[in-house]
């Protein structure tokens, strides 16, 4: 799970055998930058930020080409995938993509460049993810003691 900011507009490509017009075996890929903030153990402000590799394919990336574009902010779902291959130069690659699963648009309008034709949020998951809500014991209820007699003397204590 991952919410950030698009780096760049998609790239969206068919597979042979299909067209811009068939509308399937479609796939979308972008970069989406997520940012951790933190102190220092001076006090001071820190950023680190990530960059990850999407790729959605077939409807999800219907909506990474109509809705996402360069800012775009995003919350993606989806597992890894690494893979590996030899360059032109012979030189064995590798790279660790993330398929989305699901893709949700997040902020108001007004801040997604790309829902300007009218809000969307892609597919939910199978099973909605909720946080998870805190378990809260109901208040204790006050009990009066009940008195005790200390004058009996009579007790088995050594002093």
């Amino acid at each position: 799970m991952l919410i950030g900011n698009v780096g760049a507009d998609p790239e969206v490509r068919y597979l042979e055998g299909t067209s811009a017009n068939s509308g399937s075996a479609k796939v979308a890929s972008f970069r989406l930058a997520t940012t951790e903030r933190y102190r220092d153990r001076n006090g001071e402000q820190r950023e680190n930020t990530e960059w990850h590799n999407i790729v959605a394919w077939r409807n999800s990336a219907d909506i990474v080409e109509r809705y996402v574009k360069k800012g775009t902010s995003l919350y993606v779902e989806g597992r890894l995938r690494t893979r590996e291959w030899t360059d032109q130069t012979g030189a064995k690659r590798r790279t660790t993509e993330i398929l989305a699963d699901s893709l949700q648009l997040l902020g108001r309008r007004s801040d997604n460049p790309g829902a300007t034709e009218g809000a969307y949020s892609a597919p939910a998951p199978a099973a909605p993810v909720a946080a998870p809500r805190p378990v809260v014991a109901p208040a204790p209820v006050p009990v009066a003691p009940e008195p005790v007699d200390l004058g009996a003397g009579d007790d088995d204590l050594p002093f």
